[in-house]
């Protein structure tokens, strides 16, 4: 599960946000996990307390995330987390997956030893992370993994897409869950192991299984807490 975004809750954000891009990013990461619920508001000012922002970066933050459904202005009350179905989710994890499967694929097809090594290096660290439990480096080195992945596909607009497509992963999530980091290492070995056959099929197949076992976690994470409710 490939984490462009670091924000799942203030301790994670490693820096104050300057910019409504990292305030979108955390607000995101909060309602795609579930820390806010439909129907909760999202108070400017507290907020900004918060990350230690003024309230212009909030209110811009909340203007994107409004522009993707994310959050409903409510007259003269404000910001309300808008509801969330789990077709919603399935629907992200599988746009995801789609993109993530074919640029694994078409790196496959060329990828070099060099690069192979690198991803090597990076799964290693990954391991070591997911054993300690650093939560920080969880979700660079797993962003770092697929970045590489995919830059080794030479396919700039599909990789830009998918960047995209990522920010709806709730990275704080992921990171803190073991046995997510536990199966996270073994997914990347399988991939690894493609990529070195030279097999597109296979790298793609346990790339994209890769993004559903996330699909499926939150999903159930999503059920046991009662977001449907």
């Amino acid at each position: 599960m490939p984490p462009p975004n670091r924000s799942g809750s203030s301790r994670s954000l490693g820096r104050r946000p300057q910019l409504s891009d990292d305030v979108a990013s955390f607000v995101r990461n909060r309602i795609m996990s579930g820390e806010v619920r439909p129907g909760d508001f999202v108070r400017l000012d507290e907020t900004a307390a918060e990350l230690g922002v003024s309230v212009t970066p909030v209110r811009e933050a909340l203007l994107t995330l409004r522009g993707e459904g994310l959050v409903e202005l409510v007259p003269h009350r404000g910001y309300v987390v808008a509801p969330l179905t789990r077709s919603d989710i399935d629907d992200v994890f599988w746009l995801q997956g789609c993109i993530a499967e074919k640029l694994a694929a078409r790196a496959a097809e060329t990828i070099g030893d060099e690069t192979i090594a690198e991803l090597d290096d990076i799964n290693v660290r990954f391991s070591d992370a997911v054993r300690i439990g650093d939560g920080a480096r969880i979700e660079t080195l797993e962003f770092s993994f697929h970045r590489t992945l995919n830059r080794a596909a030479a396919a700039r607009k599909l990789a830009w897409f998918l960047h995209n497509a990522t920010r709806y992963t709730p990275a704080h999530f992921y990171s803190s869950d073991q046995e997510w980091g536990v199966e996270a290492v073994a997914a990347h070995h399988r991939i690894l192991d493609a990529l070195r056959e030279h097999d597109p099929n296979t790298a793609g197949t346990e790339t994209r299984d890769h993004f559903t076992d996330g699909a499926r976690r939150l999903v159930r994470h999503l059920d046991e807490i009662g977001i449907w409710s």
